[in-house]
């Protein structure tokens, strides 16, 4: 089952029984109070049978109207560094910050429904995000905060409390994994699946999984074509902008169209205050105009402020990871450029995907 956000097209593709309980809609503002009543109803609907269940929680996401902001006061916040120190910027992620601090609250009450159950010791609980921050940087883009989250894992009895690995995994890891967990056989599956699971990560039988994990961004419909791809080893990142003579253009962060309540607010006040403030101007710069390859040392520069990609230092480790990616792209039947249009959007809306792996 699933209840929250379904964010997936065609529908066909995500078959899973709706839940009710928790608003799909990720703008909403307000968002819907929720109500945990129909996952417990789905937990405990049959006590011999196992369940699996997905909530898509749609906070934090922008309007970020939800939690007690009161509690992030914006002068005392510390901005991570690929933000401008701007008033209505520090307002913005004390918002956000509430935000996930109200979503915290909700899995409180979905792992309290579960421990009600009686199950807890025979489910495996992943928590996860989908992306970074809705903040120049993060989400809609292949730098780390926009795509680099953490994992929390509990089983009780199954897995240790308290443990932390530095093991890369990526999404297409999670259905092996749970089909392992369960009893199965990924290997066995009638359809080819590019992840692997990392079961014995989670059993604290291994430390390591991957030794690369990989990214895309096309950037329509959210904006104009803009394609990026990226590759991990989890110390250092390599990033491709595929079109960097173009202009970086993300509509929902940078643009209004007049019609909806305004939400990005802060992108104005980047803009406005870069004539006299050069970091504020850098970071509108890095933002928007990019060069053709970025490469970061993410184990001492989180913040990806500082481009490596033409210190010849560093020339070695960017060929490397530079060819990774090739590699990569080309397993995956990745064009590059092409995937970033219209057309292609349009297609894989349809399942009718115009590129991809031979299977």
């Amino acid at each position: 089952g699933i209840a929250g956000k379904v964010h997936v097209l065609p529908e066909s593709a995500f078959p899973f029984e709706n839940v009710a309980g928790f608003d799909p809609n990720c703008v909403r503002n307000p968002t819907q109070p929720h109500d945990r009543s129909a996952a417990r109803e789905f937990i405990n609907r049959d006590k011999d049978e196992p369940f699996c269940l997905v909530i898509a929680l749609v906070d934090p996401h922008v309007p970020w109207v939800m939690g007690d902001p009161k509690q992030y006061p914006p002068k005392k916040l510390k901005l991570p560094p690929h933000l401008a120190d701007t008033p209505m910027t520090r307002q913005d992620f004390g918002r956000y910050l509430a935000e996930i601090t109200y979503m915290d609250g909700q899995v409180g009450e979905i792992l309290a429904a579960l421990d009600e159950s009686g199950k807890a010791d025979d489910t495996l609980v992943l928590f996860s995000s989908e992306q970074g921050a809705q903040f120049p940087g993060g989400k809609w883009t292949n730098w780390d905060v926009g795509l680099h989250t953490a994992m929390i894992a509990r089983w009780p009895g199954k897995i240790a409390a308290g443990e932390r690995t530095d093991a890369i995994v990526q999404y297409c890891d999670v259905l092996p994994t749970l089909l392992e967990l369960a009893g199965g056989d990924p290997a066995a599956s009638p359809v080819m699946l590019d992840g692997r699971s990392f079961a014995k990560v989670l059993r604290g039988e291994a430390s390591a999984h991957r030794e690369l994990a990989f990214g895309t961004h096309n950037n329509i419909p959210e904006g104009p074509a803009y394609p990026i791809r990226t590759v991990t080893n989890g110390e250092y990142r390599y990033i491709r902008n595929l079109a960097p003579d173009e202009i970086y253009i993300e509509k929902h962060l940078m643009g209004y169209d007049g019609t909806k309540p305004l939400t990005n607010a802060y992108w104005a006040t980047w803009v406005s205050s870069a004539w006299d403030h050069p970091r504020t101007y850098n970071l509108v710069k890095r933002y928007t105009h990019r060069p053709a390859e970025e490469l970061y040392h993410t184990a001492y520069d989180p913040g990806e402020m500082t481009n490596l990609a033409d210190d010849p230092q560093y020339a070695e480790m960017k060929a490397k990871l530079s060819a990774e990616l090739d590699r990569w792209m080309k397993q995956q039947g990745d064009p590059g450029i092409p995937q970033d249009t219209h057309e292609a959007h349009q297609a894989a809306k349809k399942g009718a995907h115009l590129y991809g792996p031979v299977r």
